[in-house]
């Protein structure tokens, strides 16, 4: 007598935004539906549901937003979306633990709305979680908008290192550009083969939902910058995080140097927590 097959697995996306680009959004939105049909055709997803959660406190972007959203073919693809205004902006971490604490789904994905996927990136990503139980995260090859190798996969980072990619003019940082490239673990991107690692960008996270229920979420500690960093290294007590290179996808935002006073400041402030909580490296 045949085993009854076990279902696909639910899919949570939890999308924070932030006065993000509504442009953008939408491009992001466009390949996340292709993404869900072909990981539907393939078998390997069950019931899909979005939430985007809006930290940006302000009405009539809010509206423009919703407007935006009821636009996309939901319904149509099989998708139940929801949307979130949040009081007040409590940061990112907060902003996805607010997305998706409430649902249980399998495998929740934690997505920037600046990420466009390839249209097989779920299915690649959905597929190996199913082959490679001990594997609890995922995270993509990148590559950024201008087509150059976005590096989203990292080691445990030094204070000179973080320095020199968040403050150094780039004649510093070409002088240690083997110190950031191995930080940066460029080798993955020659090897292009499924590796594990220490630290995966917040930007695009597939992770089993136990585990991330098991490490309680982000740190909302952290407002900004390295809430990422965080949560790898408390999710590795439940398995193994992976980067894997034939998942794709390509990240039009990153960097903290270029946006100012204010993200500075959130990214100074976030590296001294997570160095604290996690033992300074100084070289």
């Amino acid at each position: 007598m045949n085993a009854t097959p076990a279902p696909a697995p639910a899919l949570c996306v939890s999308v924070v935004l932030y006065r993000s680009d509504l442009a953008r959004l939408a491009e992001t939105l466009g390949t996340l539906l292709r993404a869900v049909d072909e990981a539907r055709a393939a078998g390997v997803v069950g019931a899909v549901t979005l939430v985007v959660v809006d930290n940006s406190v302000c009405v009539e972007y809010h509206r423009e937003l919703r407007e935006q959203l009821a636009r996309q073919p939901w319904a149509e693809a099989g998708i139940h979306c929801e949307v979130l205004a949040m009081p007040f902006n409590s940061g990112y971490g907060a902003g996805h633990n607010a997305g998706l604490r409430p649902h249980t789904g399998d495998v929740f994905l934690v997505l920037n709305p600046d990420v466009a996927m390839a249209d097989d990136a779920l299915r690649v990503g959905l597929q190996y979680l199913g082959d490679h139980p001990q594997v609890v995260l995922v995270c993509p090859r990148g590559e950024a908008g201008d087509g150059s190798p976005a590096y989203l996969s990292k080691r445990l980072p030094s204070v000179l290192v973080l320095a020199l990619r968040a403050f150094a003019p780039s004649w510093l940082q070409r002088r240690f550009a083997r110190r950031l490239a191995d930080y940066e673990m460029h080798e993955l991107y020659v090897a292009n083969r499924p590796s594990p690692v220490p630290l995966a960008s917040g930007c695009f996270m597939l992770v089993r939902a136990t585990a991330l229920t098991a490490a309680e979420g982000f740190d909302e500690r952290y407002f900004l910058y390295f809430e990422d960093f965080d949560l790898s290294l408390r999710l590795a007590p439940q398995g193994v995080v992976v980067c894997l290179p034939s998942m794709k996808v390509r990240h039009y935002g990153g960097g903290s140097a270029g946006k100012g006073w204010r993200h500075r400041w959130w990214f100074l402030r976030s590296g001294v927590r997570f160095f604290n909580a996690h033992g300074w490296r100084w070289l």
